[in-house]
């Protein structure tokens, strides 16, 4: 007997795919159907419910009814039933609104599942993301002032207007945010809702290095700037996930710094270097900015320190070899410095032309010495010789400091300034004056001078006082002073306070437009590991560690390390008599050293 079936043509395909022989069964639906066009996501997606309702609209229950179903769990599938919901009813009094509290940072957008109604017509809804409820709670969208109007759609939408189907189920983002407010716009409405989801998008990657000691709150710092750099890894490493979203080339190096220290050897790293390379062609500056050119020089230093792949390297050295004497060809016979294009360390130095100078001569000698290096394990002697003719002229200009903190710890991690002096500038004041992209540099010149005690204790005012202000990721901006009298992120707006998110801000990050999830500002991260841990690199791939660990007045401090040849494990104790005792456990391959 013969069975005759009828099938449509995309039937048919994948009848073929998944039953007939072989060369069918063993080939993708990418492969057969869709010629190889189709792109795995590298980015994960998963679900995150609210943990609070922070502000609701009506709180007697007849514009909002039993929000308290969108914090329950949801498995994420509608069903006829129009029980278990949570009911937005917008009338002429009064539009029905809700705010959410994800509780912490997250990369992506939302999940709205909505019910069943009398009314199949679609409504409509505005949806408000926002990285602090006072950026959710924005009404309008406006860059140019501060203030509550300062919010944007800039770079990613977080504020718009969309239609809920009836029965339906509706994704939105992708942004950075914590917090979401949903209104019900049209009036004489009901929209029954199940769930509220975020949804969270990140890199499925373990966490190899760590950081605990007896100080919790060393400890949530060291934790806070991991996760932000894990949410700013997405498809390359940006500086921020509300905005800019960019490959900024500058911004990678204390990223890149991080990732070596918490994540190991990741191939987001050398996408994002490569990407800066290539959207490039010399002579330009990478972002137009050469201080970015010169960071990527000194970014492909430390991650073959630290990871050791020769071959990768050896893929930089034409591209190199002609920036290394682009740089060369800016320094006049005087030793100084004479960049063109974007000159530019930082935003709070951006304004001081004197100061910039200064910086950007340590970094161009930073630059030349992390060339020699490179010259050196490519076994490249003619790069060598120019980095090696370059630093020595440079070494002839001795520019000041101008008391400027930024400049101060650039000419002292260049060796141009002894780094007591560096010292006597970097701690007046604490943590007055300190910077989330250059504070990385200002504590890594205060470990020169050995003042490692001072360093965790401006850790812990200055990125700490983020913390005390709802932070759960680290901010583009931070001034120290505001923090008095100031709003924390994670709540509702006072006219009687300083907003820390509104009121602040100058040049791209005016107001709400700031950055609440920047990667340059987690320094502390692998600061805490290469100083406290005492954990630092000496020969590339991590092959020969130094353990020299800094306690100060902690207890105790341990944590691991992630290496090519697997993680090491540290826990130095302090003894009654002040000596530290230390257990170390380390991976066949890598030598350790230990400082007495």
């Amino acid at each position: 007997m013969m069975l005759k079936i009828l099938l449509s043509p995309i039937v048919l395909i994948l009848f073929l795919i998944t039953f007939t022989g072989n060369s069918y069964s063993q080939s993708s639906l990418n492969d057969k159907v869709f010629s190889g066009q189709l792109f795995k996501d590298e980015i994960t997606r998963a679900y995150l419910y609210p943990s609070k309702i922070i502000w609701q609209s009506d709180t007697l229950g007849m514009n909002v009814i039993s929000p308290e179903v969108l914090l329950s769990p949801y498995k994420g599938q509608l069903t006829t039933s129009s029980e278990g919901m949570s009911v937005l009813k917008s009338d002429s009094n009064m539009i029905a609104s809700v705010l959410l509290d994800y509780g912490k940072e997250l990369y992506g957008g939302i999940e709205i599942s909505a019910g069943i109604r009398s009314d199949k017509n679609p409504v409509k809804v505005r949806i408000r993301l926002g990285e602090s409820v006072t950026e959710a709670m924005s009404d309008c969208i406006d860059n140019s002032h501060p203030g509550m109007g300062s919010a944007t759609n800039d770079h990613s939408l977080r504020d718009y207007t969309l239609e809920i189907p009836w029965l339906g189920t509706v994704e939105i983002g992708n942004t950075g945010f914590r917090f979401v407010r949903i209104d019900l716009i049209d009036k004489g409405a009901e929209l029954p809702i199940r769930s509220i989801r975020a949804i969270a998008r990140f890199r499925d990657i373990p966490y190899l290095g760590s950081f605990h000691s007896s100080s919790e709150r060393l400890n949530k710092i060291w934790e806070t700037g991991a996760y932000t750099v894990h949410l700013n890894m997405q498809e390359y490493l940006w500086d921020g996930i509300k905005r800019d979203r960019l490959v900024w080339l500058g911004d990678v190096h204390p990223e890149v710094m991080t990732i070596n220290n918490v994540f190991g050897d990741q191939e987001v790293v050398r996408k994002s270097l490569d990407f800066g390379r290539d959207t490039t062609p010399l002579p330009g500056w990478m972002n137009g900015m050469s201080s970015y050119s010169l960071w990527w020089i000194i970014t492909h230093r430390d991650f073959y320190l630290y990871n050791g792949d020769l071959e990768y390297l050896r893929e930089q050295q034409q591209y190199l070899t002609g920036l290394i004497n682009q740089i060369k060809s800016k320094i006049d016979s005087t030793g100084k410095e004479n960049l063109d294009g974007g000159r530019f360390l930082d935003w709070p130095t951006s304004e001081n032309p004197e100061v910039i100078h200064s910086g950007l001569q340590a970094l161009m000698l930073i630059t030349m010495k992390a060339g020699k290096d490179i010259a050196e394990w490519l076994n490249d002697d003619e790069l060598e010789k120019t980095c090696i003719e370059s630093i020595r002229k440079l070494e002839k200009h001795t520019p000041s400091t101008h008391q400027n903190k930024q400049a101060a710890a650039l000419l002292a991690i260049a060796g141009i300034l002894s780094s007591e002096d560096a010292s006597n500038i970097l701690l007046k004041g604490g943590a007055n004056n300190f910077a989330t992209f250059y504070g990385y540099y200002m504590l890594e010149a205060l470990a020169l001078d050995g003042k490692y005690n001072e360093a965790m204790q401006i850790i812990s005012d200055y990125w700490g006082a983020m913390l005390d202000l709802g932070a759960t990721t680290f901010w583009e901006n931070f001034n120290y002073d505001e923090k008095h009298n100031a709003v924390p992120i994670d709540q509702l707006p006072d006219e009687s306070k300083f907003n820390i998110h509104s009121d602040g801000g100058d040049h791209c990050y005016i107001g709400l437009r700031a950055s609440l999830c920047h990667g340059w500002a987690s320094g502390p991260t692998s600061w805490l590991t290469r100083h406290v841990l005492g954990i630092q690199v000496i020969e590339p791939g991590s092959k020969v560690i130094r353990i020299s660990p800094n306690l100060g007045d902690l207890d105790f401090a341990e944590g691991s390390f992630p290496t090519p040849l697997g993680i090491i494990k540290v826990k130095h104790v302090k003894q009654a008599g002040g000596k530290i005792e230390s257990e170390i456990e380390a991976p066949e391959g890598v030598i350790i050293k230990i400082d007495d």
